[in-house]
């Protein structure tokens, strides 16, 4: 089952984070270099602190000035059509710190016939990185865990000011001068519905055709009740709208996101050359060498991605209790090198293509939940970040009981893809309603609803 998208979304950015074609994220780019040079300001501490720390290593400096080159020149030795408008290191943190006190815009580009959508600024570092990330020197400045643990000081830099009233003019900023439109403008919020009542599922969801109906708000408000950008992002579907599936049935496992599938893989092994180009599983980097990974091997993954509209908190698959739960920090910007320039082909998404790799380096919380169903036993929920996505915020603890449908955590500021991993043995007919999972797999499937049912009875 295949929907349109709006806001020109389509699998080839995988869940619009950023628009199709990279020349609007050019424009954009342009516009955000227009307000530097018309407001200059001084660079934050955290960005101040990764300016010293690459001028004071030359062999870092040597990569990170390396990339912006090769990205900016790579024109003409790649049929891109297209140069990426950061030159330089130098430009780049300029444009950083203009992004610490902006919250991602919703940017349209004017066409022959008129305004048209031309996608969303979700991911707004992630658009000034997006072919410097890259380059093979990029994957040499994204693999370093230094520079990994500076871009997590930035980030949180950036979320302090993403959970402020100040962050909610993007909510109601109309400026067509400026190419932008209101999240919850008419246009934003039918998208945004849209996208919610087109995902599939167990039964009917009801007749939900406003945004307030679906999501918890205050139409009468005119920020609709969100206190910040960040309220907005992680607001809540109101009760009922994501029924969950069999809540009395432990062989009845449900989504845990509202996603669409990305991969179904048997026979997972404990470790794999997760960096080649096929990105195959592997299970110790996915688990951080955690104790309970030897429990999985030989079991499955099922992957799936969250898009930019969609919903953005995790629920519980199965009724269980929770064993453990932390988050691991890993890195922000690294895309696998075999679909950067290396590859004929490169991915002008980045790092879209490499969801299957990011399973294994990216910064991801872990929830392993013990089954109240001892046919399932130990199963794990895996959330990853991508990119500009600085807190996987963790809500449940050790010990704690949860149903089908409680809430587990969230990702804050952008979003991600998600894991379900399950012991070998575990005997599971999967439900993807139609859908083949890869990056060709446009629909939401709904969050609470049945994904897969135990064959073994409990």
């Amino acid at each position: 089952m295949n929907i349109p998208l709006p806001c020109g979304l389509s699998p080839t950015r995988l869940g619009g984070w950023l628009p199709k074609d990279p020349r609007y994220a050019g424009n954009w780019i342009r516009k955000l270099k227009k307000a530097v040079v018309q407001r200059p300001c001084k660079l934050v501490e955290p960005i101040l602190e990764f300016q010293d720390m690459v001028y004071s290593d030359p062999v870092l400096y040597a990569n990170v000035s390396m990339m912006f080159s090769e990205a900016h020149f790579r024109e003409k030795f790649t049929p891109l059509g297209w140069e990426s408008e950061v030159k330089d290191f130098d430009e780049f943190l300029q444009l950083l710190n203009a992004i610490m006190t902006t919250a991602p815009e919703c940017f349209y580009t004017n066409t022959p016939g008129g305004e048209q959508p031309a996608g969303l600024i979700g991911f707004p570092i992630n658009a000034l990185l997006d072919w410097p990330m890259a380059t093979t020197a990029g994957y040499d400045v994204f693999s370093n865990s230094l520079v990994n643990q500076q871009f997590k000081k930035i980030l949180n830099y950036w979320s302090s000011y993403l959970v402020t009233p100040e962050s909610r003019y993007v909510l109601v900023q109309d400026d067509p001068a400026e190419q932008t439109i209101p999240w919850l403008g008419d246009t934003v919020r039918s998208w945004i519905v849209q996208v919610a009542n087109s995902a599939v599922g167990e039964g009917s969801i009801g007749p939900f055709t406003s945004f307030e109906q679906i999501f918890q708000s205050t139409p009468q408000d005119p920020y609709y009740g969100f206190a910040s950008w960040d309220d907005f992002f992680t607001r809540k579907f109101v009760d009922g709208v994501r029924p969950i599936s069999e809540p009395g049935d432990d062989n009845v496992i449900v989504n845990a996101c509202e996603s669409a599938p990305y991969a179904l893989v048997p026979n997972v092994r404990t470790s794999a050359q997760f960096w080649l180009k096929d990105q195959a599983y592997s299970l110790e980097n996915m688990l951080n060498w955690d104790e309970f990974t030897p429990q999985f091997v030989g079991g499955t993954v099922y992957q799936a991605f969250l898009s930019a509209l969609s919903y953005h908190r995790w629920h519980s698959p199965v009724n269980g209790t929770i064993v453990k739960a932390y988050v691991v920090n890993g890195s922000y910007y690294l895309e696998n090198l075999y679909q950067s320039f290396l590859n004929n082909d490169p991915d002008p998404t980045s790092p879209n293509n490499s969801q299957g790799f990011l399973t294994a380096v990216a910064t991801r919380a872990l929830i392993f939940i013990e089954a109240d169903n001892p046919a399932i036993g130990l199963m794990c929920v895996m959330h990853v970040g991508m990119a500009e996505v600085s807190s996987c915020d963790i809500t449940v603890k050790p010990g704690d009981h949860v149903k089908k449908g409680d809430q587990l955590g969230m990702f804050h500021f952008g979003g991600s893809t998600y894991c379900l991993f399950f012991r070998p043995g575990v005997s599971l007919e999967f439900y993807l309603y139609g859908q083949t999972p890869g990056p060709q797999a446009g629909t939401n499937i709904r969050v609470n609803t049945a994904i897969a049912k135990c064959l073994v009875k409990a």
